[in-house]
């Protein structure tokens, strides 16, 4: 298995490594734009740029969620087109928001097929605070890729599913938001506040510090020591985006039951 985290250090002296290519994720919820102004305007050295909402998922429909997963096609094409090689090339995704971007594309490629890929610890900001390079150049890759993908189907699952499969034994139900959207005591963002009825809450924010540093394989462990021994664990959260953060998290804890709801809270409650 790769090491699905690395750090600054380390990206530091694989900068110019053919065999890496890294991904700016940064994006904002409440501004789509920023993201992609923060990169234009400096990112990590030889980085090119994925929008969420663009390169990410797919367009919004009436049932999906807001942030539906992209065309496999569509994103393997795009991943070509920066160099990445299927099984080959390692990828190393990094934002500035406590992994909740690059944990989407980290998810992303698992779900493609590809193994080798990576989040970075710390993230941006981490990496200026240490002084290593950044620029606004905007990399053209040197050669294109060769991305065919092998979807993994059983990574993810749909409404249906969770219908079935939530209330089995052995299947535990996860909501990754914060407490209070859990609760239903505040909702920024979908027009209907509350939970699907019977899932546990596993803030996704807790896997990583304030800083964004992932919190070591033992924490993560003990964070999810109750649910070690379920045999099905299906993840969600506002649009299938911040629950990857506690599937990288069940990752590192050595879990691997996790599929993510790709259409989450929002597709839930599009039905309604």
């Amino acid at each position: 298995m790769f090491n699905i985290i690395v750090s600054c250090e380390w990206l530091l002296e694989h900068l110019e490594d053919p065999q890496v290519v890294i991904v700016d994720c940064r994006f904002s919820l409440a501004d789509p734009q920023l993201g992609r102004q923060q990169y234009q305007t400096s990112h990590i050295k030889g980085a090119y740029y994925l929008d969420l909402n663009q390169d990410l998922s797919s367009p919004v429909a009436e049932y999906g969620g807001r942030h539906p997963l992209p065309h496999p096609d569509e994103l393997a094409h795009k991943l070509s087109t920066i160099g990445v090689k299927f099984q080959k090339t390692l990828v190393v995704a990094y934002d500035d928001s406590r992994l909740a971007f690059a944990s989407r594309l980290w998810w992303l490629l698992r779900y493609l097929g590809h193994e080798p890929v990576a989040v970075l610890n710390g993230g941006f900001s981490e990496w200026q605070k240490a002084g290593y390079p950044v620029t606004d150049t905007i990399p053209q890759p040197e050669q294109k890729g060769n991305f065919i993908y092998a979807i993994q189907t059983q990574m993810v699952v749909d409404r249906q599913m969770v219908i079935s499969r939530k209330d089995l034994p052995g299947v535990v139900l996860v909501d990754s938001r914060e407490s209070d959207r859990y609760l239903g005591i505040r909702e920024p963002i979908d027009k209907i506040a509350g939970h699907i009825p019977g899932a546990v809450n596993y803030p996704w924010q807790e896997v990583t510090n304030t800083r964004g540093y992932v919190l070591p394989p033992s924490e993560q462990r003990h964070r999810w020591s109750q649910l070690e021994q379920a045999e099905e664990i299906i993840v969600y959260c506002g649009s299938g985006v911040t629950a990857c953060v506690n599937l990288l998290s069940l990752e590192l804890a050595g879990i691997p039951t996790g599929k993510l709801y790709a259409g989450s809270w929002s597709d839930w409650i599009s039905y309604y």
